[in-house]
């Protein structure tokens, strides 16, 4: 289960994750906002990052005009490796070396096009499980 969140400024992004998940045979629980009336980043990026945090979902996926607010906010909940992501390199390598649990895109930075791909890598890249990169996540997680 995929946990989905945005602000006001990620909601056409959003829907656009909603249609690449359902084509990747992906389930997916929206934890907001549903409006594009000007909202609160952090709450619905609070919500979502909870739910990874407690095993509700597996991983997120997270919209707001930069992606920078709402990482920073899911980052405060324990557990969650959050990574903005505005290319396919960087997030092939947040999963391979980090074990990334959430994605963070920008709305206003990054075209739907890349966005899909960005996700499609997020998603489809498993973690390397290298002892140098366990190791840095426990020192992360410390």
């Amino acid at each position: 289960m995929i946990a989905l969140a945005c602000d006001h400024t990620g909601i056409e992004l959003k829907k656009e994750m909603m249609k690449l998940l359902d084509s990747m045979g992906l389930e997916w629980k929206d934890f907001g906002t549903d409006t594009a009336i000007s909202c609160d980043y952090p709450v619905y990026g609070y919500r979502a990052a909870k739910a990874v945090a407690s095993g509700e979902c597996d991983r997120g996926i997270l919209i707001c005009g930069t992606g920078i607010g709402i990482s920073i906010a899911a980052n405060k909940v324990k557990g969650i490796r959050c990574a903005l992501c505005g290319d396919v390199f960087s997030a092939k390598a947040t999963r391979e070396h980090n074990d990334a649990n959430i994605l963070a895109l920008g709305a206003r930075v990054t075209g739907p096009g890349l966005a899909l791909e960005i996700v499609k890598a997020f998603l489809e890249t498993p973690f390397s499980n290298d002892e140098r990169h366990i190791r840095r996540i426990k020192q992360i997680e410390d």
